[in-house]
């Protein structure tokens, strides 16, 4: 589920020895029956990071018809403010499906814990924390027997990427439902688009092109951290400024985009090589911003076949506003999404520029299946109600990953390979299941209050 930000408008061998001992650390003492929905009807929520993606994940799990009743039933975050509001949002329009008293409303880094301690095996526990946070809070779920949703990125690096692929097999052989908050791949326009370009219609796919380009949102930029407030508290809240947290704009913005051209493909890309920079780095009041993100990115992926996958990223105040896909065949092209990251219709055309006239075909979707993100919480659902297969686990790393070899390309000046970013050994913030009010941040300031940035060609191996 996407706020505000978002409202504008083949997996390589990777079981290596650092994997397995990273998940075997990750899955220690967790026994993996097999956990079916218990046999009360109601399926059972926690919401674990009360910001607006997870109370929108909440609007749309509530809002699933004809599969049974559910409830709302824990909430848990680290900003007790951004939970009351919450709470209040929900009630206003679901009062008859919360059930969050006082005494199951939890703050703090284990609140969490507390919040699917509220739960029976069988339902689900909601992740839309700052992405860092997903393994931490998956780990927890597969030892109480939990489904999942879990918003992306699921990952921002190759060490948790590793151990998330583990811990999706781990949820699997237990046979419990996930699913990941790329609604891409539940947009039935998107969908109709991906069968007809597999199906050859638009001959061998020989470009593909993504834009997102607009002005500032969500907290891609950040001032100074004020007086009063921790350095910890302040990244976990404007998680978007820091790589660690969210794999910064670049990851949190872009990855929809990314996720669905990779379908229309039908693969992954294998390598990546980019350029981007800041070109403001102070307030129009003359403030120096202290987050790590560029605010241009141009990257260009490459496939296995040697297809190319340019992606333009921006943020910046006045420039010309551009947010869609398109794929470029050897007999036409196509608009995958029209506007945004997922909107329909798609179009197919009989030649490379998308004119009317030469319009082929045009998506057209079944009333009631409009809107991807009801799309995926419906599609879950009926998995969880009617015990079927559905885990989207390794779907959500691989993207996942690819956004960060493109993010990394472009923070270093380096080609970087999906093997180099799957096997690095660079973890970001190593000892999150650890972690307290009391703990330093992962990312540490100067002494003039800035954190460090990516220098291209400087900081070669790592992004800072």
């Amino acid at each position: 589920m996407n706020d505000t930000l978002d409202h504008l408008t083949s997996r390589r061998e990777f079981l290596k020895s650092t994997s397995r001992v990273a998940a075997a650390s990750a899955l220690a003492g967790i026994a993996l029956p097999h956990v079916h929905a218990a046999d009360d009807s109601t399926l059972q929520l926690a919401l674990i990071g009360c910001g607006g993606r997870g109370t929108g994940a909440i609007v749309n799990a509530l809002a699933t018809r004809n599969q049974g009743p559910i409830k709302l039933v824990a909430m848990a975050d680290v900003f007790k403010e951004r939970l009351d509001e919450s709470y209040r949002n929900l009630s206003r329009n679901h009062a008859a499906q919360m059930d969050v008293p006082p005494e199951r409303r939890f703050v703090g880094f284990d609140a969490y814990k507390k919040a699917m301690d509220c739960l029976k095996p069988g339902d689900i526990m909601v992740a839309a924390t700052p992405p860092a946070f997903r393994w931490v809070h998956f780990t927890y779920a597969i030892q109480k027997g939990l489904h999942a949703f879990m918003e992306k990125p699921v990952t921002v690096d190759g060490p948790t990427s590793r151990r998330m692929f583990e811990l999706g097999e781990a949820a699997t052989k237990k046979n419990l439902k996930v699913g990941i908050g790329l609604m891409s791949r539940h947009s039935r326009h998107l969908a109709q688009l991906a069968e007809r370009v597999h199906n050859g219609e638009i001959g061998d796919i020989i470009l593909q092109r993504g834009y997102r380009m607009h002005g500032p949102v969500g907290f891609f930029a950040s001032l100074p951290k004020p007086a009063g407030v921790s350095d910890l508290m302040y990244q976990v809240q404007r998680f978007h400024s820091f790589i660690w947290a969210s794999g910064g704009n670049y990851s949190d913005f872009y990855i929809h985009i990314i996720d669905h051209l990779g379908w229309m493909k039908n693969a992954w890309p294998v390598k990546a090589q980019a350029l981007g920079g800041r070109h403001y780095r102070q307030s129009p009041e003359g403030v120096t911003y202290v987050d790590q993100n560029f605010d241009t990115y141009a990257v260009e992926y490459t496939y296995a076949d040697g297809t190319k996958f340019d992606f333009d990223g921006r943020c910046m105040t006045g420039c010309m506003d551009q947010y869609f896909s398109y794929v470029h065949g050897s007999k036409g092209s196509a608009i995958a999404s029209k506007n945004g990251d997922c909107g329909g219709p798609s179009t197919i055309f009989k030649g490379q520029t998308p004119r009317r006239s030469d319009m082929l075909w045009e998506s057209k979707v079944t009333p009631g299946e409009e809107d991807p993100y009801q799309n995926e919480w419906n599609d879950l659902i009926q998995a969880i109600r009617n015990d079927k297969p559905y885990n989207e686990v390794k779907h959500g790393v691989e993207a996942s990953l690819v956004t960060s070899m493109g993010r990394m390309a472009a923070h270093t000046g380096q080609e970087i390979t999906y093997e180099e970013i799957l096997n690095g050994d660079h973890e970001m913030a190593p000892g999150l299941d650890q972690l307290t009010e009391s703990s330093e941040a992962p990312l540490k300031a100067g002494p003039d209050g800035r954190y460090p940035v990516p220098e291209p060609g400087r900081k070669r191996t790592r992004e800072y």
